[in-house]
């Protein structure tokens, strides 16, 4: 058996020759409780001689310690007591026995094991879903990868082009452009990263039916995939908005004591007190996206609405918000040095082919941004996000699945319907 929290072991099966309600043997004048654990959970005694055998009673608990001397060979010799946790070995009577037999090993109808995840089996389970399911799931990355691109592309090229970078790099440039070009610089990034985000979570969302079925060991095409969260597209974009929403104004409150100082008074206190607004703000808004980062798989897994998906998302996080944090930060990291190895080759070849797309880099004048760069740099970031995509939304599916094997025995229910044997009808969690 298991104590994890949460862990709902999935059962045994009855010992060969023995039926499920029959009693185990018993020795004389041995009194055995009436709850006994599943046969097939224990190892016989297979011990050395003088061991004990059919029909005889175990041996006596070892005294504690202070209580008499210890048994010839010393406390772990031959045939001796271990220390605290059993004979023989932590957790076992390794000494006269074969020890116990443990919890039997986890059933893996598909990409993970159906018991609580580690790290590794998170990482290792989106990889898995992306190698296994390859056409469904690049295709899938594909097309959202290169709506995405082309987005940031029209929108860089026709509002967001700017000689920004020419004022930045100027000495003689005044504190007022410095402050435009400033401006400017952070809308480009911020519409980029909201474009962007809004195409992850999207991408998320179609194929978080794509990893649900990977972990039953089903496949399932695009279009089935897209015929299954097709009822729920109005309600992501919904909850996305809602989430970019919630993000911008806790920004803001947080920066809005330091603006109204500036307005009034002015001078650096009111700018420093802006700054510290605006950090303070960031760190509540990052604590409170982690605790809704499951909301895109459980409003397309469980049907949701859009507060009942936040709510389900906050009561999954709650007491692992670290763990959240973490394993998608890992995630992260992972995928954005995947990206860098692909994107900064074509980066580099979009320098070559358009002298006008990196002349604010070549040298101090600066200059827009033109398009034969924001195209084969667009490229780049395509190939890229078409990789990366699977891995950030297999970590998030599947730490959505984690959560609920850990907190709601979905293991037993993802058993039965995968259709392995001992998770039917009747099992219950830590049977």
């Amino acid at each position: 058996m298991n104590d994890t929290p949460g862990w709902a072991s999935p059962g045994s099966a009855p010992s060969d020759g023995q039926e499920p309600g029959q009693d185990a043997p018993q020795g004389p004048g041995v009194k055995w409780s009436k709850e006994q654990p599943p046969p097939s959970q224990w190892s016989a005694p297979t011990g050395p001689p003088g061991a004990t055998g059919p029909g005889q009673a175990p041996p006596p608990a070892p005294p504690g310690p202070g209580w008499g001397t210890p048994p010839p060979g010393g406390p772990a010799g031959p045939g001796g007591y271990s220390s605290p946790g059993g004979y023989g070995g932590p957790g076992g009577y390794g000494a006269w026995g074969g020890g116990w037999g443990g919890p039997p090993p986890a059933a893996k109808p598909g990409v993970i094991p159906l018991r609580p995840l580690g790290v590794g089996e998170i990482l290792d389970g989106a990889v898995s879903t992306m190698r296994t399911h390859w056409r469904t799931v690049l295709g899938i990355s594909l097309t959202v990868a290169v709506l995405i691109r082309i987005v940031v592309v029209l929108v860089q090229g026709l509002f967001l082009n700017s000689s920004s970078a020419a004022v930045l790099n100027d000495p003689s440039a005044t504190l007022d452009e410095l402050t435009g070009a400033m401006g400017v610089s952070l809308l480009n990034s911020g519409v980029v990263s909201v474009i962007t985000l809004v195409g992850t979570v999207a991408a998320t969302a179609l194929l978080t039916a794509v990893t649900s079925r990977a972990v039953l060991g089903t496949s399932v095409t695009a279009a089935e995939a897209w015929r299954d969260a097709r009822p729920q597209v109005l309600k992501l974009f919904g909850l996305i908005c809602l989430l970019l929403l919630i993000t911008v104004v806790v920004i803001t409150l947080g920066a809005l004591p330091g603006i109204l100082v500036t307005v009034t008074v002015g001078g650096p206190g009111g700018v420093a007190l802006t700054v510290l607004g605006v950090i303070g703000g960031g760190i509540v808004a990052m604590w409170l996206w982690v605790r809704f980062s499951l909301s895109a798989p459980t409003l397309m897994l469980e049907k949701q609405g859009v507060m009942k998906a936040l709510s389900r998302s906050a009561k999954l996080v709650r007491g692992s918000w670290w763990r959240m944090l973490g394993i998608q930060l890992l995630a992260s990291i992972i995928a954005g040095i995947v990206a860098s190895i692909i994107v900064i080759p074509f980066a580099v070849l979009a320098t070559a082919f358009s002298g006008d797309g990196v002349s604010g880099l070549l040298n101090s004048a600066g200059g827009d941004i033109g398009w034969a760069f924001l195209i084969i740099s667009g490229i780049g970031a395509v190939i890229g996000s078409t990789i990366t995509f699977p891995i950030t939304a297999g970590v998030t599916v599947l730490l959505y699945v984690d959560q609920r094997i850990r907190r709601e025995a979905l293991d037993l229910e993802l058993g039965r319907a995968a259709g392995v044997q001992g998770y039917g009808p009747g099992t219950t969690p830590g049977s």
